[in-house]
């Protein structure tokens, strides 16, 4: 007989047993037992704002998520605005037109400047990162009628088979044999190596992360960007910025491209822009990208893109992200001085910070090392977020909800880590 979930907000004494044992029959053996770890044989039943409560009454700070929770966990404007479309339409008849999707349409454009004939005026909606990418690569084949693509090594793009022909690490790409075809990897510091592709072949597309998120927090160049860009446009190739994981003020602009004054036929969203409550991704472009959708709009359709649940979050995120902003720069500050001044105390252990805005990466001794202090972490009650093409750094992302007390606090759990994993260890934090 089927069990029926807890009702939301209260957990049964046994949630947890029962919820590892249907994670390791039906799911996967390792995520019961990561899950496990993280949660020391608790499990998460409810969240608000920056806190996620576990099923043995603890709390902690979620400065993790993998920048979905920009606007933190069920943000009341978002909530509302998503329960509201539930109580008169969830659900679309992708037959007639909807005016949910079109007015989110028109306020993404509008977000990122494309409105009344700017040069992102055009919006297609998935659900996850990888819908918008591969939409993004699709277009850009069928407009040049080329099949050449350049990725950077180091970025990530989703793990579907189409996206995953550009994200470079091994780990995922092993033992799947051919990918999406026609791709070359560029190295990230290399100005001359678009210039070189196209001279040797016809390209379709660039498409870059302009801080790569997954690859341990590491920015792109932007002179380099710079560089590619031109030769792309003078080789006839779209150029795409990849922003769901920076994009929309995680790294402190709507857009890190457009804010370099960086020309590009496309930007990339998703993540955030549901607000946290539901998946949205959004491949925003020029005319000239969108051109087979002009054409045909049925050439690239999904069951579920643009789904009024989705569309009515859309434009109430992009408002809270905007009413945040200047204070998610005094959150970025902080964060900042606190991890610099972390790396400077605990030198023994961490090797590096960066970052931008509300996504930073700390470079731990060694993968070892750093999964040990995000197990830590986790059992003292700050989530942070791995980098699993770069295993020695965590990432932490704290959310535009979070005020100065939650970065003391996420700061002081990270000392107080750091310190007993430096006794452990036997050497000097």
């Amino acid at each position: 007989m089927l069990e029926p979930p807890a009702p939301p907000g209260t957990a049964a004494p046994d949630i947890a047993r029962v919820t590892f044992r249907r994670i390791q029959r039906h799911m996967s053996p390792g995520l019961a037992l990561s899950g496990k770890f993280a949660g020391q044989g608790a499990v998460e039943t409810d969240a608000s704002g920056c806190e996620v409560r576990l099923s043995d009454g603890r709390t902690a700070l979620d400065f993790g998520s993998y920048a979905v929770t920009l606007l933190g966990h069920r943000h009341p404007a978002v909530v509302a605005a998503v329960r509201r479309q539930l109580d008169v339409m969830p659900t679309s008849t992708r037959t007639l037109a909807n005016p949910v999707a079109a007015l989110a349409a028109e306020q993404v454009t509008a977000y990122l400047g494309g409105h009344l004939g700017g040069a992102l005026n055009r919006v297609y909606f998935g659900l996850n990162g990888a819908d918008a990418v591969e939409a993004a690569v699709k277009l850009a084949r069928l407009a040049t009628g080329r099949r050449v693509v350049v990725a950077v090594e180091g970025g990530y793009h989703g793990k579907s088979l189409g996206a995953l022909g550009l994200t470079h690490h091994d780990r995922f790409r092993d033992g799947l044999g051919d990918l999406l075809g026609g791709v070359t990897h560029i190295a990230p510091d290399d100005p001359e190596a678009v210039a070189r592709v196209t001279a040797e072949t016809d390209v379709a597309a660039i498409v870059f992360e302009p801080v790569q998120g997954e690859n341990g927090v590491r920015p792109l160049e932007t002179g380099v960007l710079r560089r590619w860009i031109a030769d792309a446009r003078r080789a006839g190739a779209f150029v795409i910025s990849d922003e769901i994981q920076c994009g929309l003020r995680r790294c402190g602009d709507p857009s890190v491209a457009l804010a370099a004054g960086l020309e590009v036929d496309a930007v990339l969203l998703g993540k955030p822009l549901g607000g946290g409550v539901v998946p949205i991704s959004a491949l925003v472009c020029s005319d000239a990208l969108y051109e087979p959708l002009l054409k045909d709009p049925f050439r690239h359709t999904a069951t579920f893109g643009g789904h009024p649940l989705g569309m009515a979050a859309v434009p109430v995120s992009l408002a809270e992200v905007e009413a945040a902003a200047g204070h998610g720069a005094e959150l970025a500050r902080l964060m900042g001085e606190g991890l610099r001044t972390l790396r400077a105390n605990r030198s023994g252990l961490v090797t590096d910070v960066r970052g931008r805005g509300l996504l930073w990466g700390i470079d731990f001794a060694g993968p070892e090392l750093a999964g040990e202090i995000q197990m830590g972490l986790a059992r003292r009650g700050l989530l942070v977020s791995p980098c699993l093409s770069r295993p020695e750094t965590l990432r932490l992302l704290p959310p535009l909800v979070a005020g100065p007390p939650e970065i003391a606090r996420a700061m002081a759990t990270l000392d107080e880590t750091l310190e007993e994993a430096g006794a452990a260890w036997g050497g000097p934090a």
